[in-house]
């Protein structure tokens, strides 16, 4: 299996990196390489403008803006129930603000604003 999916890898070299003085609206999960965890990242890369790097040991999951997580389509493709409990579970760690809509929908939010309708 190769190291990415979608439109590359997320890390450059040093020299390569741009700083600037702009807002990120990137949001992204990184998770335990796990069954769960796969079929996370199998069903996130069908989905438009999400990009899966697989590591040795763990899985980052990186979008645009927002980020839909649906609970029913993670359990169908993982064989049994999954819940935004187990979800966070899955998850190491996340950047952008988590917001669980309901029991079947945790977004990921990288445009702040567009977050605080959930505050």
């Amino acid at each position: 299996m190769s190291a990415t999916t979608n439109s590359g890898s997320i890390f450059k070299a040093f020299k390569d990196l741009a700083f600037e003085e702009t807002v990120s609206h990137q949001c992204g999960v990184t998770m335990n390489d796990s069954v769960e965890a796969r079929a996370i990242a199998e069903l996130m890369a069908t989905k438009p403008g999400i990009r899966v790097t697989y590591m040795p040991a763990m899985i980052r999951i990186d979008g645009e803006g927002r980020i839909e997580f649906k609970m029913d389509e993670i359990a169908e493709t993982l064989g049994r129930e999954m819940t935004p409990h187990i979800f966070e579970i899955s998850t190491s760690t996340h950047y952008g603000r988590m917001v669980m809509v309901d029991e079947n929908t945790v977004v990921l939010f990288g445009n702040m604003e567009e977050a605080m309708q959930y505050e």
